[in-house]
């Protein structure tokens, strides 16, 4: 791989004060002026990497998604396929929402609540890169399947769906209510889900009712 250029460090460097500060103060909050005073920069440089703001803000993005990929995703992806890989992927995605270089969290997630219904390229990159993290997720799930960890008749979007669900309340439950105990929460919600759809062994099966 070639080393990063002295620019190329210098342009990831803002991008990753701009993720900082989209986790702390929200995507709406960042600005050219704003990134410039927080890095020490001019305007004018900023300008020389973003040529306006919508473009720092889609860069913010597509450099939190690459975050994101190197955190959680890579890792994950070295576990075995089945519930090992799913049980990476989610406890990865809480570690990523806690990492002390988020202050505020997931970006994406605040970003998300800020752009939902804000039509424009921000809000359909912000649901592109939602919408290949649930790819992700109901893939794994169904290789889950493949391998007999989870049943047959198990699927993969709601699996994904309450995988989500799961995370978004734990996001709430933490940052807003100061609940110490939400990831711990989190990961015993996990393992119900996916108890709740392993296959039924011999000593699962629901017993049938004896006749009198």
């Amino acid at each position: 791989m070639t080393p990063a250029t002295k620019g190329e460090q210098t342009h990831a460097a803002i991008l990753d004060k701009a993720v900082e500060m989209t986790s702390r103060l929200g995507l709406e909050s960042l600005t050219i002026g704003a990134l410039a005073e927080a890095t020490g920069m001019s305007k004018s440089g900023l300008f020389a990497h973003f040529g306006s703001r919508e473009e720092l803000l889609l860069a913010t993005l597509d450099h939190g998604a690459a975050l994101f990929t190197q955190v959680v995703l890579a890792p994950a992806l070295k576990q075995a396929r089945g519930t090992a890989r799913i049980r990476a992927l989610f406890g990865n995605w809480l570690d990523w929402t806690e990492s002390s270089k988020l202050p505020g969290g997931c970006p994406m997630i605040g970003a998300a609540t800020e752009y939902d219904d804000r039509p424009g390229p921000v809000r359909d990159r912000l649901r592109l890169g939602q919408s290949q993290w649930i790819g992700v997720l109901k893939k794994a799930v169904l290789l889950a399947v493949e391998t007999g960890e989870l049943a047959p008749e198990t699927d993969p979007a709601q699996f994904a769906f309450e995988m989500f669900g799961i995370a978004l309340v734990t996001h709430h439950h933490r940052r807003l209510l100061g609940d110490a105990n939400a990831h711990q929460r989190a990961l015993a919600a996990l393992e119900r889900l996916i108890t709740a759809n392993a296959p039924l062994s011999a000593s699962r099966k629901p017993r049938l009712a004896r006749s009198r």
